[in-house]
């Protein structure tokens, strides 16, 4: 067809074989004019353009040709791989081998990052036209083309800084940045300050914004409209900028809506990729151990007593009848390894047990009491806040360095014995575990001295023999709540660190921080054990997912990630904060997360099916708690708004539309109103709630510092 031939003919001019190309011109009956304005342009342009803009679109376009960009296949390739890797998206058409040749020399060619210089003061015309355009277009086009808007103007701003037109880049900058969406401020503040090459160097968050590529999910029609526009109009300068530095996620089907992509935008680099969140994750819960323990008996009479055994009945089926069966979608037991029970294990899981058969059904009729415990005085500035599983004790971490532990029950926190004292103790005797503990340290408060810098993340161990604390100083420490002192620090990290957090099951750890990876550590070990790289900006919190298989991180780049912890590998990443995120909560079944940040929304993602499900707005501040009840029926939020808000997870997360269509495409619908899932408000006096802790009972309890502002 006429588009090959047109492509052939050029390739033969480019390598100056006039004679083919005159022959194969006669042949074709092609005159000289057809190719005149399309020719002129290979001349014109830098090698690694060129013919781009040759060939009128339309449809030869799945067959590759000419140049980089006339495939609609270019979507899934990074420019500068060999073409032979390529990988085709379902509905193109591939056609094997014959191309490879004619597209390897452009490929080769193409010059390093922001090195092509276009004319700088063509620069606002090229924007403003292309902004035209898209204001222009039909509605169900402007929505999706308008997400170019933000990369095309980061790019074209730094690509005129980098090289040195900087006049130009500052009225281009004060023509354009008021037009960017408003969550996009920050980053445009950082990019107002980088006016001159130098600046470029030092800056991470550009750097990164330089060699990641910005992720735009765009329909096929949406797609095919902006290039033939920009084909048209021979705008060489934006084309480049869209194959260089933008990866085009192209679907088949509808395009979204403005409400669609603005739940999904708004992160560093763009949406995710759907490729991203396509791997299996095995998201179940594990079978929990059988015991033979006498459970019934003892607690039968001790119902009786209390004269009301009525209640107990029914739900004693499921407390038992959960380890029976494995759930389908749980990892293999053995998938990674975890530590044993131990004996004093055994008999917690049965004061678990025991607790739960008590335990008050929430829901909409039956929202819990919460217990807030304020920290007064705390001069030092509160900084973190954990609570052990059993509710017995509570810690927090300051900016003063120290680690503090309270017990909240009347039992005072004791240490062990010295050595001496302890060689004179009969080992065989029965209460021997309180022998060993000294009645002269016994006191309400710990103090636990060791960080050189405020404390951000503190994290009691599941059977409350250990405490994590990570802290600005770069370190994680390790103290022994047997002894109250420090057992080891774990030196991985050259910055801050801003949050750790235990495994459900002990023994491995996860600390975030500054330098933008997480780490997976064993207590053991004075290494880590994996580190999980590709945030683009801090890593502000952390959590286990309840199976210990995987580990969730959100990061002030605005995404949160899903990385498996055997071998490393990102499962998913989920984007749609339009702020760095604060907080992260698995539901205890293990399917859904919600997450908190500055923007005062709570997202709900399905883990399984890699989509946001809903969208909980109230907070007028950043979220720094989330925690689900301990069936899942509750989502509490606790907020720097100075309230705790309680809201209908059962109904949040019922009749999802996870059908193919959705998750193929990512076309998410978000019910209008969350004021419907939100059971209750609750207001403290001037505390911001930093952490929220659900008891074995479902009573909620609640921490932060009184603030006198």
């Amino acid at each position: 067809d006429r588009q090959t031939l047109v492509a052939v003919l050029q390739f033969l001019r480019r390598s100056n074989l006039r004679e083919s190309e005159e022959i194969l011109r006669r042949e074709a009956r092609l005159l000289g004019d057809d190719l005149g304005g399309s020719v002129a342009t290979v001349a014109t342009s830098s090698p690694g353009v060129a013919a781009v803009a040759a060939v009128p679109p339309g449809k030869g376009e799945a067959r590759g040709g000419c140049g980089i960009g006339s495939s609609s296949r270019q979507e899934s390739r990074k420019v500068g791989n060999p073409p032979s890797s390529r990988t085709t998206h379902s509905g193109d058409v591939s056609v094997g081998g014959a191309v490879v040749v004619e597209d390897q020399p452009d490929v080769s060619a193409v010059l390093s990052a922001y090195n092509q210089q276009g004319d700088p003061t063509l620069y606002e015309e090229y924007y403003s036209g292309l902004k035209h355009f898209i204001e222009c277009s039909l509605d169900c086009h402007r929505a999706e083309l308008s997400q170019l808007f933000y990369p095309l103007f980061v790019h074209m701003y730094l690509e005129l800084v980098y090289n040195q037109h900087e006049s130009e880049a500052k009225s281009f900058f004060e023509r354009f940045h008021g037009d960017q969406e408003c969550y996009y401020q920050d980053d445009l503040r950082v990019l107002s300050s980088l006016t001159k090459k130098e600046h470029m160097k030092g800056n991470e968050t550009m750097l990164d914004f330089r060699t990641s590529k910005f992720v735009l999910r765009i329909s096929r029609d949406s797609y095919q409209l902006l290039k033939r526009h920009l084909q048209e109009k021979q705008n060489n300068q934006i084309w480049n900028i869209v194959q260089e530095h933008l990866y085009i996620d192209i679907f088949d089907g509808m395009p979204r809506s403005k409400q669609q992509i603005d739940a999904m935008v708004g992160s560093l680099a763009g949406e995710a990729k759907r490729e991203a969140n396509k791997a299996k994750v095995f998201f179940g819960l594990l079978k929990e151990p059988e015991f033979d323990v006498p459970l019934d008996d003892e607690d039968e009479e001790g119902e009786n007593e209390e004269g009301k055994p009525k209640k107990k009945k029914p739900k004693k089926d499921n407390v038992g009848s959960k380890s029976k069966k494995q759930d389908p979608n749980a990892p293999p037991q053995n998938r990674i390894p975890l530590p044993e029970l131990k004996d004093s294990d055994k008999l917690d899981k049965v004061m678990n047990m025991k607790e739960a058969a008590r335990r008050v059904r929430l829901g909409p009729e039956c929202l819990p009491s919460i217990c807030f415990y304020t920290f007064l005085n705390a001069y030092q500035g509160l900084t973190a806040v954990d609570i052990t599983d059993d509710s017995s004790m509570i810690v927090g971490g300051f900016a003063d360095s120290t680690v503090r532990v309270w017990s909240v029950t009347p039992k005072k926190l004791r240490s062990v014995k010295t050595a001496a004292d302890l060689s004179l103790i009969d080992k065989e005797s029965d209460d021997v575990l309180e022998r060993i503990m000294d009645e002269k340290t016994a006191s309400e408060l710990k103090i636990l001295y060791g960080h050189s810098g405020p404390v951000y993340g503190t994290s009691f161990s599941p059977d409350r023999n250990y405490l994590l604390s990570c802290s600005e100083d770069g370190t994680v420490r390790l103290w022994s709540l047997q002894t109250f002192t420090c057992l080891v620090g774990y030196k991985g990290h050259n910055y801050p660190v801003w949050d750790t957090q235990f495994s459900p099951y002990g023994y491995y750890f996860v600390s975030g921080g500054h330098d933008r990876v997480a780490r997976l550590w064993a207590t053991d070990h004075y290494q880590p054990l994996r580190i999980f790289a590709g945030h683009l900006a801090d890593v502000t919190c952390t959590r286990f997912h309840p199976n210990s298989n995987y580990i969730a991180t959100g990061s002030a780049d605005r995404t949160i990630r899903l990385w498996d912890v055997l071998n490393g590998n990102c499962v998913r990443i989920f984007t749609g904060h339009k702020g760095p995120i604060h907080s992260l909560a698995f539901s205890p079944n293990g399917r859904f997360l919600a997450t908190g940040a500055t923007d005062g929304r709570v997202l709900l993602w399905d883990i399984g099916h890699g989509l946001m499900v809903g969208e909980l707005k109230g907070h007028t501040d950043t979220i720094y708690a989330l925690r689900f009840s301990r069936d899942g029926e509750i989502l509490a939020s606790g907020s720097m708004d100075n309230t705790v808000r309680l809201w209908d997870a059962v109904k949040a997360f019922e009749d999802l539309e996870t059908d193919d269509f959705t998750t193929a495409t990512g076309h998410i619908n978000l019910p209008e109103n969350s004021q419907d899932l939100l059971l209750g408000t609750y207001m403290t006096k001037s505390t911001p709630v930093v952490h929220l802790h659900f008891t074995r009972r479902n009573l909620l309890l609640a921490a932060g510092a009184y603030s006198s502002q």
